[in-house]
């Protein structure tokens, strides 16, 4: 499911990117779950990266497009921004708030098409190294690779990060399925610790971002087995 915000104040072409995006997905075997939004205010307001991709118009009457991306940039920096215009300057000062594209007014679907394949190939390739958590009052994309470590407690799980702790509803074993091939392990029942981020075993401990973290002993050879493992991988 790829998750698209339009944003646009004009609703023939709301409407027409909606049905450019319908016919794309049946052509393509995509699944997309669409809002619309008529001014960047709208979207601004309350903003949560929820979003993989959005497709937001330049001109608008209360909060142009410009203005709206520089806003959602501050809390998302991952999500797919395209520009809907009909002046190509804006493209430009589209490279500022980290656009991927533009799509120029009156809109064809094969340029259309064109466009959207190239960010949903960015997507994708994005995907493999983010996961999002629920929240409380929302998402959070979190980087892979930024994540030290992952603590159960109760019906929580503490993600650890290089941004701060996030808190999220859910269980080790789902964050264990998501992240099996990613370099994560389980040094005992309540941690699943990103092996790139240990720095020593000490004392019968992970040392992880500072914290020391113990290694069960029932755990404690499988543990050390795939810290050789993954070590040996990025020595290659």
């Amino acid at each position: 499911m790829i998750r698209i915000a339009i944003v646009e104040d004009e609703a023939a072409y709301a409407a027409q990117l909606q049905d450019f995006l319908h016919r794309y997905a049946q052509e393509n075997g995509e699944e997309f779950e669409l809002s619309i939004f008529s001014d960047g205010d709208e979207i601004v307001e309350g903003y949560t990266a929820k979003y993989d991709l959005i497709l937001l118009d330049v001109e608008m009457k209360f909060m142009d497009g410009m203005t709206a991306a520089e806003e959602i940039r501050k809390v998302d920096p991952e999500v797919v921004i395209m520009f809907i215009t009909n002046m190509v300057q804006y493209a430009i000062r589209g490279y500022a708030v980290d656009a991927l594209d533009y799509v120029l007014k009156p809109v064809s679907y094969f340029a259309f098409s064109q466009r959207l394949n190239r960010a949903i190939g960015r997507m994708k390739k994005r995907a493999s190294r983010y996961m999002a958590i629920t929240i409380k009052g929302g998402t959070q994309k979190l980087d892979i690779d930024g994540i030290y470590y992952i603590e159960s407690q109760g019906h929580n799980l503490i993600f650890y990060t290089a941004q701060g702790q996030h808190v999220s509803t859910g269980t080790m074993r789902d964050a264990e399925e998501k992240l099996d091939t990613l370099g994560f392990f389980r040094c005992n029942k309540g941690y699943l610790v990103n092996l790139a981020h240990v720095e020593a075993v000490r004392d019968g401990c992970a040392i992880v971002n500072g914290s020391e973290l113990l290694i069960s002993r029932a755990r404690k050879n499988d543990f050390m087995e795939a810290l050789a493992d993954y070590m040996g991988e990025v020595m290659k």
